[in-house]
């Protein structure tokens, strides 16, 4: 065997005045996209094809300099990007991302601990475990209650709902399968986020086994109609295990009736599991929390900080009211990890709480942003929020250009571009879908502001969802000047003949 060579290779070991001088450009980089971003265009407009010939190139054998690695950086963050920090920014769910969040995400990358193991990161470990209890207090759940933290609402609905299938099912069936014992079935409103019923396919229940329970006219499930497929999955041999309430529904914000789901789960003995991945801060502020009664009472919870608390990506959590029953869902003994916790006195190992053996340390960001900002700051945001997005459908309703689709719901206003001259017809109706679909493509192809959709009883609706701490009123004026310009132009292409004549 050739002996290593005795000269230390340190071409990946950087020493700390390089890595300081390399990280003092990158934050240069960041403190200009501060200063510019709220008269930068929100995208380029560009295809998938133009950014990726921009963007790709092949590794190199041997390391490119320093100017040229920040000419680069230089070239994709400010040419080939799209920024939710934005104050026009208003599509999807997409939080700003805080400044005190992004600083401690590069110093969580640097330290490097793997909360998959408290040994591995003491620190970030009682961090999780702190902020998940507090976050659990938040919702009126038990001193007891906890959780992880996790990247999104996928993974958090994920893991919830793998809990209520373990809970429910009946039988062992971590050891067994679904096969040892009968059909399973969920239940949710047709509303409720799709990463719920992409959760029984992991499940292995499939998508068939998801209930979807028709909604009122305010858009929340009806529970008449959910204690109907109870029943009916019951007289048929079907194991009912988990209910999932929508509390901020991501098309209009709507939040099912918690407290009267709570009494149904806990009359039926069903899981009651709540999908709160983007209404659930709002239930910390005193004016809105009166819509999340009940919320207390679920058995599992799902959130995302990083959307309406506004912290970085990737940052979501899961609380569950009996956090044992994540141990019982995920532990798993690996010889190579056998530890005497008893003489070293370590604590919870992330691994035994969810899915993923490797994670990071999303938690500080989170934890941090608190800190710096302090709960007030965000009950007060999170309140203006809802406020900003009533007034701009007070703004719809005032102007005769537009329509409110539906009431607003949380931080959510659906309204849809209506020229004048339109007759009221069937086609009418069909041409306004065409020309508010093709509105909110131009609209996010323009990039000075960025809506996204919803299809509300058939009609294609504009959506503008309010999670920025950068938005004020003055940017929801221009959103809707924007949207008017776009849209006259639109019409004035598009208006079939026929409609023109009819107007006339």
């Amino acid at each position: 065997m050739t002996a290593p060579s005795p000269e230390p290779f340190r071409d990946l070991d950087w020493d700390p005045q390089r890595a300081r001088a390399f990280a003092d450009r990158t934050v240069d980089l960041w403190q200009e996209l501060l200063e510019r971003l709220p008269e930068m265009s929100i995208t380029h407009g560009e295809d998938w094809g133009t950014v990726r010939d921009a963007v790709t190139r092949e590794i190199p054998e041997g390391p490119l300099g320093d100017d040229e690695l920040f000419a680069y950086l230089r070239e994709v963050v400010f040419e080939h990007s799209t920024f939710p920090g934005h104050p026009r920014f208003m599509a999807y769910i997409s939080g700003a991302g805080t400044v005190p969040g992004a600083a401690a995400d590069l110093l969580a990358a640097g330290v490097n601990m793997n909360a998959g193991g408290w040994m591995l990161a003491p620190a970030a470990m009682e961090i999780e475990l702190h902020l998940t209890r507090w976050f659990a207090r938040q919702f009126g759940l038990p001193e007891t209650a906890s959780g992880i933290v996790v990247s999104g609402g996928a993974m958090a609905n994920f893991i919830a709902l793998k809990v209520a299938r373990d809970r429910g099912a009946g039988w062992d069936i971590r050891v067994e399968g679904l096969t040892a014992g009968p059909p399973l079935a969920m239940y949710m409103s047709t509303e409720t986020h799709v990463v719920s019923t992409r959760a029984a396919d992991m499940l292995g229940i499939g998508s068939k086994a998801v209930r979807k329970i028709p909604v009122d006219e305010r858009f929340r499930v009806r529970l008449d109609l959910l204690r109907e497929a109870i029943a009916h999955d019951r007289a048929d041999g079907v194991r009912p295990f988990a209910v999932v309430g929508s509390a901020g529904t991501v098309a209009t914000g709507a939040v099912d009736p918690l407290d009267e789901l709570a009494r149904l789960c806990r009359d039926e003995g069903i899981w009651f599991h709540v999908d709160a991945a983007y209404g659930g801060p709002a239930a910390f502020t005193d004016d809105l929390r009166p819509l999340f009664a009940g919320i207390e009472q679920a058995d599992s919870i799902a959130f995302d900080p990083h959307k309406w608390m506004y912290t970085p990506l990737t940052g979501g959590c899961v609380l569950v009211r009996d956090p044992q029953l994540l141990a019982d869902s995920f532990s798993i003994q690996a010889a190579y990890v056998r530890q005497d916790k008893e003489r070293t006195g370590r604590g919870i190992d992330g691994t035994q709480l969810g899915p993923q053996f490797s994670r990071g340390f999303w938690a500080l960001k989170i934890w941090m942003s608190l800190l710096a900002h302090g709960r007030q700051a965000y009950v007060r945001r999170i309140s203006h929020d809802a406020e900003l997005a009533r007034y701009l459908g007070a703004r719809v309703q005032e102007r005769p250009d537009f329509e409110l689709a539906c009431p607003v719901g949380l931080s959510i206003c659906c309204f849809r571009y209506l020229p004048a001259g339109l007759p009221a017809s069937p086609e009418a109706e069909a041409y306004l879908n065409v020309l508010n679909e093709r509105l909110m493509t131009d609209v996010q192809q323009d990039g000075r502001a960025f809506l996204s959709n919803a299809v509300l009883e058939d009609r294609y609706v504009l959506r503008a969802c309010i999670v920025n701490f950068r938005t004020e009123a003055e940017d929801l004026d221009a959103v809707l000047d924007i949207a008017a310009e776009i849209g006259a132009r639109l019409d004035a292409e598009l208006r079939p003949g026929s409609l023109k004549q009819g107007a006339a």
